[in-house]
């Protein structure tokens, strides 16, 4: 006679549908599509960027296994998903970025929002932009000093006392009045358009190019790594507002010059698609673009500091819930009838 008593039930999801990707082959992708940004990088600024990122990636993967190590959990170094935030976190900040500041960034990215909340999949918020906002809170000069790539390259040791820094174009085109239209001015006769897009400036190490970004986000969605939503929706919503409400110049060139600064590209392709923080549907996927974009431009218009993608994207990550909440399909065979009867239970 069967023992019911000791039997267990295992309840777990269908696997509706199979296929061949994992998470590590999901990883090894976004990766694949961070290098052609990583090799400008090193053009740009030297070979510092390579070996800061090789260091933030060395950092983050050291402090999985450590974490993982010391609460007896299984392994998880092997998915790459560590990898991925140690080059992001490089690639949004400074290449004058010290070594161990950018471990001080690890460790907050991988212990404190990855590992403590269960892992990868289950943190709130996206890991490389909160490193990044922990480092900026701490080290804000540090963490607001650009190389300018056209006058020197990043030391690999050392002091960065002697290189030239010069002000990002966000930066040069903060401000009101007079003295922003003059410093729009001076924007436009020291980059180009083409240098904005080809990625001839200061910034943070990985998010200067915007057609390098642009090529591994087209890679990432022929790959079907991510959906076109989020990122189209994203750079369309900052594009549409920067376009009807320029502070200087024209429509046409506030508009291109605000969505080839910054970190707009980097952020819409490789951050606010991150399947954890971001919603499921393709409809939330939508709405969580336009708001990601609409975050930005209010910061950049109206707070103190020059860039908003890196806070736009994590407040929107805390309205992920909601978004999937209410823009979930009806399952098939509900009627509106039922639907709303459950909804009032």
């Amino acid at each position: 006679m069967t023992d019911y008593k000791n039997l267990k039930l295992i309840a777990t999801s269908n696997p509706h549908i199979r296929a061949a990707e994992t998470t590590r082959s999901i990883m090894l992708d976004v990766i694949i599509a961070m290098v052609p940004a990583l090799i400008w990088a090193v053009v740009c600024f030297g070979v510092k960027a390579l070996t800061l990122t090789a260091v933030s990636v060395l950092g983050c993967v050291f402090f999985e296994w450590l974490y993982r190590k010391v609460m007896k959990k299984p392994q998880s170094v092997g998915d790459l998903s560590a990898v991925v935030t140690g080059m992001l976190l490089a690639f949004v900040c400074p290449v004058t970025t010290p070594y161990w500041m950018i471990l001080i960034g690890d460790l907050f990215s991988i212990v404190v929002v990855k590992q403590l909340f269960g892992g990868i999949g289950k943190n709130f918020v996206n890991p490389a932009l909160a490193g990044r906002a922990f480092l900026l809170g701490s080290y804000a000069g540090s963490m607001t000093t650009w190389l300018d790539p056209a006058a020197n390259k990043a030391p690999l040791m050392g002091s960065v006392a002697d290189v030239v820094t010069r002000a990002t174009p966000l930066g040069m085109m903060k401000g009101s009045g007079a003295d922003l239209e003059a410093s729009f001015a001076s924007l436009k006769e020291t980059y180009s358009v083409v240098d904005m897009f080809l990625g001839k400036t200061g910034g943070s190490l990985g998010e200067v190019s915007a057609l390098l970004l642009l090529i591994g986000g087209v890679y990432l969605i022929w790959r079907k790594v991510i959906n076109w939503q989020t990122p189209v929706a994203y750079i369309a919503t900052v594009a549409v507002l920067t376009f009807l409400f320029p502070k200087a110049g024209s429509g046409m060139d506030w508009m291109l010059y605000s969505v080839f600064g910054g970190g707009l590209f980097l952020g819409a392709f490789f951050m606010a698609t991150d399947y954890a923080t971001s919603p499921v549907t393709k409809k939330g996927q939508l709405i969580f673009g336009i708001g990601c974009g609409l975050f930005t431009v209010l910061i950049r218009y109206f707070g103190s500091y020059n860039e908003g993608v890196c806070y736009s994207i994590m407040v929107m990550n805390l309205c992920v819930a909601l978004i999937d909440k209410y823009t979930k399909p009806t399952r098939f065979g509900v009627v509106k009838s039922d639907k709303k009867e459950a909804a009032a239970k």
